[in-house]
C-alpha cells in the first residue's frame, strides 16, 4: 500500500497532538517542504535548521511586515499588539536587537539566576503544600505553569495577587504569537490581552519611577546602554515579552516533563532514587519533546536551501523539536531517556532554545527551575496515573505544551 501524500497540516489535531510521525517522514523525504495550508516552508533537518537559525538572510523581523500588510482598518483592531509585541526583541534585527538584547543582559547575570535558587525550591514546595490530601490536580493549572510565573513575576517585581490574570493574558497572547491555525477570534483575544497587560505594566512601571525597588523592572527603568535609555513603549513591551517568555516556556517544558513520566515511570522512580540524574532529565525533555517547537524566520532574498528556492518575503519556520530528533545527531533519537550518554546541548548542541544571536536569554533560568523541580516532582508525586485518556496539546506552530494534565497521585509531605 502506498504512503498518502506528504503534507504538514498544522491544523490536524492528530498533528499537533503527535508531529512526531510526519516530522519524521519529512525529515526522510522532503526535509525543506511547502506547507499549503500554513502558506510556509517547514524545515527538518538539524544542519538545515542550523543554517536558516545562523543565516543573517533569514531575518527574525516577521512581525512588521505582517503588521505592515493590514489593511487601515484591521491594523487599527491590533493597535495593541503593534506597539508591544512587535517592540520584542525576539522580533528584531540587529542593530535595534543587539541594542536591546544588551540591556536585556542586565537581569539574566549568572548571579541573578542562581540566585533565586533557594526561592524555586521553596516556591515548588509551597505548591505541594498547598496541594496536601488531594488526590487529583490539573498539573498544569496547579504546579507547571504556577512555579515559573512566581518565580519571574517576582524577579520583574510584579505582585503575585494578579498571577491568575497575567496568566490568562499570556495564554491569549501565545495564540498570536505561538501561530494558533485553530482559534478563530485569536486576533482580538490577544489584541485584548495585550491592552490589559501593557496598562498592567504601566502603572507598575510607574510606582517604580516613584519609589525604585531591588527588581528588574526597577534595573530597566535605571539601565543605561552607550547613553540610551528604553523608551516608555519599549519598556512595556519588554516587560510583556519578559512574563510572556517567562513562564510559558518553563511552564511547557515542566509540564511536559511530568507527560513523560507518566509515560516511563521507570524512568520517574530512577530520578527518585538517583536525583543527581536532574540535570539529565532536563536535556533529555528538551531534546525529546521541548517547549519551543520551531523558530521563525522571514527570507530578506531568494535563498537555496535544501534544494529548494525559498523566495524573499517567505516565511520558514525550523523545527526545532525535529531537528532535536535528526538521527544523524542522535542515536535512537525517538527514544526518551534520561541516561542518555552523550546528553543533549552540552555534547551536540541541540536547539531547544534556539541557536545564534536570538539564542534565548532566559535558557539558564528555564534549566534552573528544571533541575530544582523535577527532583521534587519525584519526590512528592507518588503514584501519578493520568485520568481522562491522551490530553490535549496547545494549537501552535512555534509553542509546545499541554493545555491541561489531569491526574491522580498522592501529594508526600516534605
Amino acid at each position: 500500500m502506498s504512503s498518502p501524500p506528504l503534507q504538514f497540516d498544522p491544523t490536524d489535531r492528530n498533528i499537533i497532538n503527535n508531529p512526531f510521525p510526519v516530522l519524521a517522514r519529512l525529515q526522510r523525504e522532503a526535509p525543506v517542504h511547502w506547507s499549503d495550508t500554513a502558506r510556509c516552508w517547514i524545515v527538518t533537518r538539524y544542519e538545515d535548521c542550523k543554517a536558516v537559525l545562523m543565516d543573517k538572510r533569514f531575518s527574525s523581523a516577521r512581525m512588521k511586515p505582517f503588521f505592515e500588510s493590514l489593511s487601515a482598518e484591521k491594523r487599527a483592531k491590533v493597535a495593541n499588539l503593534e506597539s508591544a509585541v512587535g517592540l520584542w526583541a525576539v522580533f528584531l534585527d540587529p542593530p535595534d536587537h543587539t541594542r536591546l538584547r544588551r540591556l536585556l543582559n542586565r537581569g539574566f547575570t549568572s548571579r541573578a539566576v542562581n540566585g533565586m535558587a533557594p526561592r524555586i525550591g521553596e516556591i515548588v514546595h509551597e505548591l505541594f503544600d498547598s496541594l496536601e490530601g488531594k488526590t487529583e490536580i490539573d498539573f498544569i493549572r496547579d504546579i507547571a505553569y504556577r512555579i515559573p510565573a512566581a518565580v519571574i513575576m517576582e524577579m520583574l517585581g510584579a505582585p503575585h495577587s494578579e498571577i491568575e490574570n497575567f496568566k490568562l493574558w499570556s495564554d491569549d497572547i501565545g495564540l498570536f504569537v505561538g501561530g494558533s491555525r485553530v482559534t478563530p477570534d485569536k486576533y482580538a483575544r490577544a489584541e485584548a490581552a495585550t491592552a490589559e497587560m501593557c496598562a498592567a505594566f504601566r502603572d507598575l512601571i510607574a510606582e517604580r519611577r516613584r519609589k525604585p525597588r531591588e527588581d528588574m523592572i526597577s534595573d530597566l527603568i535605571r539601565a543605561e546602554d552607550e547613553g540610551q535609555v528604553l523608551g516608555e513603549e519599549e519598556l512595556i513591551a519588554t516587560c510583556v515579552l519578559l512574563l510572556f517568555a517567562g513562564h510559558e516556556t518553563t511552564g511547557n517544558l515542566l509540564g511536559t516533563s511530568l507527560y513523560y513520566f507518566l509515560r516511563h515511570p521507570d524512568q520517574f522512580d530512577d530520578l527518585r532514587r538517583h536525583p543527581e540524574l536532574a540535570d539529565n532529565a532536563v536535556e533529555e525533555v528538551l531534546r525529546h519533546d521541548g517547549p519551543n517547537a520551531a523558530a521563525t524566520r522571514v527570507a530578506s532574498e531568494d535563498i537555496q536551501l535544501g534544494g529548494q528556492t525559498i523566495r524573499k518575503g517567505q516565511r520558514v519556520f525550523a523545527m526545532l523539536n525535529a531537528a532535536n530528533r535528526d538521527p544523524e545527531l542522535f542515536s535512537d533519537a525517538q527514544q526518551f531517556n534520561i541516561r542518555r550518554e552523550p546528553n543533549g546541548s552540552a555534547a551536540i548542541g541541540q536547539f531547544a532554545f534556539g541557536h545564534g544571536i536570538h539564542f534565548c536569554i532566559g535558557a539558564p533560568l528555564a534549566r534552573l527551575e528544571g533541575r530544582i523541580a523535577l527532583p521534587i516532582f519525584a519526590d512528592r508525586i507518588r503514584n501519578p496515573q493520568l485520568l481522562g485518556g491522551e490530553p490535549d496539546w496547545i494549537d501552535s506552530l512555534n509553542f509546545r505544551g499541554l493545555t491541561t494534565l489531569p491526574i491522580s497521585c498522592e501529594i508526600r509531605g516534605r
